[in-house]
């Protein structure tokens, strides 16, 4: 008992430190817009522009947010670009300070020609991190117009508009709460959108094992009814697809997720062999990529180069919809007649969901094989295996690992073997050392602004303790035995929440990675679908004890 809990132990610490470091591969969203050449003549107007590069220098020193990042820097230095669509690019930058050779840039302003306007200006995190900019779209395009983003919440929280108010309420409300910090995310306000998400973190975490623990009341009545529950759940999917269609977008994420299928697809390398436009974009577990190649095969990618990415549309549309159908299958065996409808309701309209797919990320294939895993929860091997595609399609999943080896019926072997077997066949084609440099290797050492840990510049050895509390935390909770369902995916979310909240990136397109999970533990009953519980078929075919 000692060496597998030794194991487990292991297994939770390795997934903590393997969380992706950023839901995005290369710190940007956006389709590169033509390589940067720099101008070679600075005092003389170039052909088709107006501007001399001694101008465009002026111009963007002059920016008050431009002075400050230079102030205390004497050995900074400029460098005038010609940029895409009639544009310059100045660029300062400080010498290399370490061996590698690399320099550090440190303000960047964009200038268009014709009319010397400065288009953006920046400095700190904001230059390395375009994604930091607040681009309009640039995260699922039209799923940010503000009627879209509200009348999801609204749909959201409709069906619990019914007094009395109950605790249940403010734990359901928290998930779409996370829409304020991603409005300060979109404003470019990392000051504010970064620490707003931690607190509502922290809640979903005390509150899931509180939920574990001790059951919540039963589920409130609801103030629609089966019918427009089904009607919802229709429009929103064909509204999911239909968006995806019409205004989607693919973000680097599911770009490397194509890159990857179609070197699979060829039997080429697949670590280390990336192109120029996304050079890590082979960071994530290789299931990741493998999931990918029906759809690579289905829509090959042909250009070469980030184009529109119709694989990338149809694996997005078809991770999302199956979450919501995974949800209703959970919804029928754990709950009595329509309310089997409010979980995949709730996905389809819990905003967040749409982003991931109108994003074009993989973050719905973490929710898909974490969710599966929970249906299979009753068969050990069958659940070892989804835990093990789980964990190594984004690795984070892999800290479930202990809490599902201890699920009832409680066979390690069996479990062992399916994850094992998993394990064995997904990284033997691969040079694993090679594997880790190129995904977890990677991932520590690159820091990220977008956590408290890299947007604040916490000292390391606090966050080795926050990581070790949740490696720990991992652990811990397989001991705590939950006998339903509704106890495994409580604490099954605070799992991932607790990882979360200790590695160098989060992001909102990680919500959905435990936001079902949420749904699942608050809002079935007790002890439905328990590996103790009588099936209803059964119970009503053994017959009643003859009175005495």
């Amino acid at each position: 008992m000692r060496r597998a809990a030794a194991l487990l132990a292991v297994l939770a610490a390795v997934a903590l430190a393997a969380v992706p470091a950023s839901a995005q591969t290369g710190g940007t969203t956006v389709r590169p817009q033509g390589e940067l050449v720099e101008s070679a003549s600075y005092d003389r107007p170039l052909t088709g522009r107006e501007m001399t590069a001694r101008a465009a220098l002026a111009l963007a020193a002059a920016r008050p947010e431009v002075r400050k990042a230079l102030s205390g820097r004497p050995r900074a230095y400029a460098r005038a670009y010609l940029a895409h669509g009639g544009r310059w690019q100045v660029s300062w930058f400080l010498p290399p300070a370490g061996g590698d050779g690399r320099r550090e840039e440190i303000a960047q302003v964009l200038i268009r020609d014709r009319d010397r306007r400065v288009l953006e200006a920046w400095t700190g995190v904001q230059v390395e991190w375009p994604m930091a900019r607040g681009y309009p779209g640039q995260f699922g395009r039209a799923v940010n117009a503000p009627w879209i983003w509200i009348g999801l919440c609204v749909l959201f929280a409709l069906p619990f508009a019914r007094p009395p108010l109950r605790w249940l309420h403010l734990d359901l409300a928290v998930l779409p709460a996370f829409s304020v910090s991603y409005a300060f995310f979109g404003a470019a306000e990392l000051g504010v959108s970064v620490p707003s998400a931690y607190p509502l973190l922290a809640y979903l975490l005390v509150r899931m094992v509180i939920v574990a623990r001790r059951p919540p009341a039963p589920p409130p009545r609801l103030l629609v009814g089966p019918g427009f529950l089904l009607f919802a759940i229709a429009f929103l999917a064909a509204f999911h697809v239909a968006l995806n269609v019409v205004d989607g977008n693919v973000i680097d994420v599911g770009y490397a997720s194509v890159i990857g299928a179609d070197r699979l697809a060829d039997g080429a390398p697949l670590y280390g062999a990336f192109p120029p436009d996304n050079p890590h974009g082979d960071t994530y577990g290789p299931v990741a990529y493998a999931a990918y190649v029906p759809f690579e095969l289905l829509f090959p990618w042909t250009s070469g180069t980030w184009d529109d990415l119709p694989a990338a549309h149809a694996a997005a549309v078809a991770f999302d919809l199956g979450c919501a159908l995974l949800l209703w299958l959970i919804g029928r065996r754990l709950h009595d007649g329509a309310r089997g409808l409010l979980l995949p309701y709730l996905w389809l309209a819990f905003p967040f969901g749409l982003l991931v797919a109108n994003s074009g990320a993989n973050d719905a294939l973490v929710a898909l094989l974490v969710l599966a895993a929970l249906l299979a929860a009753s068969r050990p091997a069958a659940r070892g295996v989804l835990v093990a595609l789980a964990g190594l399609t984004k690795f984070a999943p892999l800290a479930l690992a202990p809490l599902f080896a201890t699920y009832r019926p409680r066979r390690p072997p069996a479990f062992a073997a399916g994850f094992g077997a998993v394990c064995v066949l997904a990284l033997a084609p691969f040079d694993l050392s090679l594997l880790w440099d190129r995904t977890l290797g990677f991932q520590q050492g690159r820091a990220s602004p977008f956590s408290i840990w890299g947007h604040y510049g916490l000292p390391d050895a606090l966050q080795a303790a926050a990581q070790a509390l949740a490696a720990a935390f991992a652990v811990a909770v397989a001991f705590l035995r939950p006998s339903d369902p509704r106890a495994l995916a409580a604490l099954a979310a605070a799992v991932l929440i607790a990882v979360q909240l200790a590695v160098d990136h989060w992001f909102y397109l990680y919500l959905v990675w435990f936001a079902p999970l949420v749904w699942v533990a608050l809002l079935t009953r007790p002890g439905a679908g328990s590996a103790r519980s009588t099936p209803p078929a059964e119970a009503a075919a053994t017959p009643a004890p003859a009175p005495r």
